[in-house]
């Protein structure tokens, strides 16, 4: 059996756009098209509604990196998709979609009998919070912030050594394109560097339950 031909549409916990063989349990885009008729990655994104979506969905097909179509990006689990910024998709992950934005809401102190927040304002929101404002896009990088790790629920992730970590059943599992590495323990140190985006960190914090790859469970 021939191995998939690798493309430049996994995307890794910071949020860098990489080419890897391996397609992840989901997909999800940025906007629009981000390819160029080589699939070589040109923009970053097209607008601020970066979502995570189900590989399969009411029998639609498309072309991944077909000219002039959209960008499929592919993640390794949900986890690492909102580490990169993104959020569950209203159309095709409807129910998860809503328990993020509820989870979303009390995180932010916005009371649930009200008047439920739109997609419109939850992107704007991690788009500030996702990356640097930055004049170019070329020169936007990653918005992290330092907390303790008491802290942070499971299904987050960190940077220790300069590498990602997914917190997970209080031990960290690095992250790797293919799957997460053994466990290692908490370090004893008190702050660590956060990569998921803060307001996604408060949804997971106040119940919203990303799925995680089955390498740590």
């Amino acid at each position: 059996k021939s191995k998939p031909m690798a493309k430049q549409n996994r995307v890794t916990p910071y949020g860098d756009i990489v080419t890897r063989p391996e397609r992840g349990l989901f997909t999800g885009n940025r906007g629009g098209e981000l390819h160029n008729e080589t699939g070589e990655i040109v923009d970053l994104y097209t607008n601020r509604s970066w979502i995570i979506c189900a590989l399969e969905f009411k029998d639609r097909k498309a072309q991944v990196m077909a000219p002039g179509s959209y960008t499929h990006l592919f993640f390794l689990d949900e986890a690492s998709a909102l580490s990169a910024g993104h959020r569950p998709c209203f159309e095709c992950r409807r129910a998860n979609a809503v328990s993020y934005r509820q989870a979303w809401m009390t995180s932010q102190g916005i009371p649930a009998d009200g008047q439920p927040v739109n997609a419109k304002e939850m992107d704007e929101q991690l788009h500030s919070e996702r990356l640097t404002d930055a004049h170019y896009k070329k020169d936007k990088t990653k918005v992290t912030y330092q907390e303790a790790f008491a802290q942070l629920p499971d299904g987050v992730f960190v940077e220790v050594d300069k590498m990602p970590y997914l917190i997970w059943h209080r031990q960290l599992y690095l992250w790797t394109p293919a799957g997460y590495a053994e466990p290692i323990a908490i370090p004893e140190t008190s702050t660590v560097t956060v990569l998921t985006p803060k307001s996604t960190v408060g949804a997971i914090a106040f119940g919203y339950k990303p799925v995680v790859h089955s390498s740590v469970c």
